[in-house]
Parts: C-alpha cells; sequence; structure tokens
C-alpha cells in the first residue's frame, strides 16, 4: 500500500535533507516523498534534481516563486499516488516506523468497525536541537474539540480521498491553515484518532518565521474567516475561537473593542475575565 508523505519547503535546505531522509527510511517501504520547493534560493532546487536521481521514490516541485505553504501542500496532494497521504514539515522527521505504525492501527480499528477521518500521534517536542518533552495529545478528537484547541498538531494520516473530499488546504487564509483544514476534515468523516506513540520530531525551536510572529492582522484575519465559516451560529464557538487570538502564543493584547464584542456573545470561559482585566487596566 503506497502512502504519498508531501514536503512544503521555503529557503531551509540544511533543515530538509534531515526531513527527506527520515520519509524515504520509513519501515514502510511504499513510500513516495513529494518535495514542493516553495521559490527558494539556497539551492534546493539544484538539490532535489539531484537526489531524486538516485531514488524514484523522490518527486519534486520546483517553483520559480513562493505562493505560500498550503498552495504547496495541495500542489503535492493533488499530485500524489498513494492511496494514504500524511505530511512533514520540512523542518521536522519522522521516526522510521511512523508510516507502518499509522497504516497498522488504520487497518485495526477498520477491523473493529471505526471508520476515522484521519490518525494523528505524539510528538517528540525539539528545542535546540534537544528533546523539551513528549506531547501528550488526547486519544480522540471532534470537530468541536478543534473550536476549542487544536489537540491533532500539525500533521494527520488519511486517505487521498479524505484530503479531496475535505477541499484541501484554503490558499486564502493568513493563518490557522492546518486548523481550518482539519476542522474540515472531521466535519465531513468524523473523529480523529491518536496513535498513541511518538512518532515525529516536532522541532519548537524559536524561529522568526514561526506562525507565533506572524502580524497581529493576520492571526485576527484568520479568526474573521475561522470564526464565520465554523462557528457562525455558536456564540461558545466563536469565543473560543477569539481566546485563541489573544493565547500568550500570539501575544494579541485584547482592545476594549474586542472585550465589548466578546461580553456581547454571552459566555464567560474560565481565565478571560482575569485577561481582560487586565486589558482594561493598559488600555
Amino acid at each position: 500500500m503506497r502512502v504519498s508523505i508531501y514536503i512544503p519547503t521555503h529557503n531551509r535546505l540544511d533543515l530538509l535533507k534531515k526531513a527527506i531522509d527520515s520519509a524515504l527510511q520509513q519501515t514502510h517501504a511504499d513510500v513516495e516523498v513529494i518535495v514542493v520547493n516553495d521559490g527558494s534560493r539556497d539551492g534546493t532546487d539544484q538539490y532535489l534534481i539531484e537526489r531524486a536521481q538516485g531514488d524514484s521514490r523522490l518527486l519534486y516541485i520546483n517553483k520559480a516563486t513562493a505562493e505560500g505553504a498550503p498552495k504547496a501542500r495541495n500542489a503535492a496532494i493533488k499530485m500524489a499516488t498513494g492511496a494514504f497521504i500524511t505530511g512533514l514539515d520540512d523542518d521536522d522527521a519522522f521516526e522510521p516506523t511512523r508510516v507502518e505504525a499509522f497504516i497498522k492501527y488504520w487497518e485495526l480499528l477498520a477491523g473493529l468497525g471505526i471508520q476515522p477521518a484521519c490518525l494523528y500521534s505524539q510528538d517528540v517536542i525539539i528545542a535546540n536541537g534537544v528533546k523539551v518533552r513528549t506531547s501528550g495529545k488526547r486519544g480522540s478528537v471532534s470537530f468541536t474539540d478543534l473550536i476549542e484547541f487544536n489537540y491533532i498538531g500539525n500533521q494527520i494520516f488519511a486517505p487521498k480521498e479524505h484530503f479531496i473530499g475535505a477541499g484541501l488546504f484554503d490558499e486564502s487564509l493568513p493563518a490557522w491553515q492546518d486548523l481550518e483544514f482539519f476542522m474540515r476534515v472531521l466535519a465531513k468523516y468524523g473523529q480523529a484518532y491518536l496513535i498513541d506513540l511518538p512518532t515525529q520530531l516536532y522541532d519548537d525551536s524559536p524561529r522568526i518565521d514561526r506562525i507565533s510572529v506572524k502580524s497581529e492582522k493576520k492571526i485576527r484575519d484568520a479568526f474573521r474567516i475561522v470564526s464565520t465559516k465554523h462557528a457562525s451560529q455558536s456564540p461558545r464557538g466563536q469565543q473560543l475561537l477569539m481566546l485563541r487570538v489573544f493565547s500568550p502564543f500570539y501575544g494579541v493584547r485584547p482592545t476594549l473593542r474586542d472585550i465589548w464584542k466578546f461580553m456581547r456573545l454571552g459566555f464567560w470561559p474560565q481565565g478571560m475575565l482575569r485577561m481582560l482585566r487586565e486589558a482594561c487596566r493598559k488600555a
């Protein structure tokens, strides 16, 4: 059974090499690795040309200009020939048994009459080359769970038809692209299930190109779009998504106008009163 692994990349050649190695060295040998070079200027294009000559499982798209990770992911997904698809960021890596473990767990659940929307796993969190911790994700995730928090992480494993059927990644979103796509997958296909093994090395080293340092405007714009698409009929859902904007992860401070909007929705999740009181004092 073939599994397609997509890797979008932009100017991270040294990290990309490790990501590709980890994808090609899976214990499940029938993989294809599709790298989309999103306008890199660091020699990535030539590296992919030369590397692919030695392994037919490595495919690539060298784009002349950068158009963003969602568009790169979608190009790879459309190109994929695997029955199942999963993704890998260019600064992360897979444990050798990741794909094999996903396939076996999918088959186990299917044998029990369970049809997952997708699978996800625990991660080993790495910072500056040092293992920090192993994630403690919950055993299953529903669409409503994702309104509260992205309990899945940054990658899923699912049949190609689930990626296509859910509509692929929204290329217009300025942020939250993974979250919003996962919402559509779960809304259409049901529960996501955890394989309780750390099968991915997730690099959490501080860098200026991480989403957490994206502009406040992009985060607020993403909230408005996702809230409209997925929580327009749920005041509670809108509030939970709004709380994400003002989490320490992004560092966005609520304004008095935000507080007024939040109050009008009628619910008061734990901790929000303290956050809003602090914002009022500094406003």
